[in-house]
């Protein structure tokens, strides 16, 4: 079974949430084994940390419901660069129709 990076992300944030320790990209990369400027800079890791962090510090706040919607639009801005980057390559692998 692989384990893909979005999924060792994810665990190391349930794991430190589990253990009452923060959420920090410090810790999710000393857990991961990944660079903090890998989480930093790939915008699907990052969402995924910053939505444990608010979840975890602010959940059920006013406050903490509008973080949490902030960062999934954030999530949902970077699927959605990728969705259409990946339409692009498709119509470019398509055959042209003379």
């Amino acid at each position: 079974m692989t384990t893909t990076t979005l999924d060792r992300v994810e665990h190391a944030c349930a794991q430190l949430h589990h253990n009452g320790q923060a959420i920090t990209f410090t810790a999710v990369a000393a857990h991961t084994g990944l660079g903090r400027t890998t989480l930093y800079r790939n915008p699907d890791l990052r969402a995924v940390i910053e939505e444990h962090r608010h979840r975890s510090t602010t959940s059920g706040t006013l406050a903490g419901l509008t973080d949490q919607i902030a960062t999934l639009h954030t999530a949902l801005d970077a699927l959605a660069t990728r969705v259409r980057r990946h339409e692009e390559q498709l119509r470019r692998l398509k055959p042209q129709k003379d």
